[in-house]
Formats: structure tokens, sequence, C-alpha cells
């Protein structure tokens, strides 16, 4: 499992800093997509959407925690966690289609969902488990969304953006 965490402990704080957690580093890296292939291309654009996408989740965690339990210092750490929905870091290419883009979505979106229907199982505590089960589903939620942007990705989305340089080169210049 990508946490070191005993999900059998956790109270209902530590869960709700776990999942803030874990969407603030999908956020940073597809940020850093997004540093790394520019927002100019189409799959850049999409890392960005992503990124607001999760920086979205993120805030609204946040604000649901901090409503529940102030300024209480966490105990979760951004250490205990590890690429849980995150996409990998080398799944990049500067080159890459959006297409290819998305399907480092949809891999990241159920590698989280698959994260919280697994620690489900050792939840114990009924507040705990709840929210995790609302995790689990609004990961759900997710990829079915970028199964549905994939759905509607013309043919032309699955072609890698060309280096002029090989453009150049196959044409003879």
């Amino acid at each position: 499992m990508p946490a070191r965490l005993d999900f059998s402990q956790l109270t209902l704080m530590d869960t709700l800093d776990m999942a803030t957690l874990i969407e603030v580093e999908a956020f940073k890296r597809y940020n850093l997509f997004v540093e790394q292939i520019g927002s100019s291309t189409d799959a850049g654009a999409f890392f960005q959407s992503m990124a607001g996408n999760e920086k979205k989740h993120a805030d609204e965690l946040a604000e649901r925690r901090h409503a529940l339990f102030g300024d209480a210092p966490a105990s979760v750490k951004l250490d205990d966690i590890f690429d849980v929905e995150a996409p990998d870091v080398g799944s990049t290419r500067w080159n890459m289609s959006v297409f290819n883009a998305c399907q480092v979505a949809l891999y990241s979106e159920k590698k989280a969902f698959e994260f919280y229907d697994r620690a489900l199982r050792s939840v114990k505590q009924p507040d705990v488990k709840a929210l995790f089960e609302e995790l689990r589903d609004e990961e759900a939620e997710h990829v079915r969304m970028v199964e549905e942007i994939i759905a509607k990705l013309p043919p032309s989305a699955k072609v890698d953006v060309e280096d002029e340089d090989d453009t150049e080169s196959r044409m003879g210049f």
C-alpha cells in the first residue's frame, strides 16, 4: 500500500488530513507535468485542468477538516503517503498526446479508487469508514469523468505532438 498508516487506528481528523494530503500530492504532480511540457499543448492544458480539480478537492477536504477540528495539529504527514493518487513521475513526455495524458489521469484515478477500496477492509470506526466510502465513490466518479473525456476525443487526440526537427528530417530538409 502506498501509505505507512494503520487504517484501523485512524481518526476522522487523521483521515481528512490523509485525504487532503493525497489530493495535494496529486495537485503538485500535475503542476510538475504542466511545468515540464507547458500549458500550451493539449496534454499540458489537460494536466492543468486536472491540477485544478485536485486542488479544489484538497481545499474542500481541508475546509471540512477545519470546520470539524479547527487548528488542531495534524498527525498524518506527507511522508505517510506516496503516490496514492498522484500520477507516476515518469509518465509524461514533452510531446505526449492528450489521449495519453488522459490515460495517465485515468490510471491515477483508478489507483486512488483501489487505495480507498482496499483500505476500507481495515477501517473500524463508523465515521472513518463512511468517509473512506465517500472518498472511494468520488474516485469512481472521477474515473467515469476521465473515461467520458476519452470517449469524446477525436482520433487526432491520439497523435503525439511532432518535433519540428523530426518533421524536417523526414521531409529531407
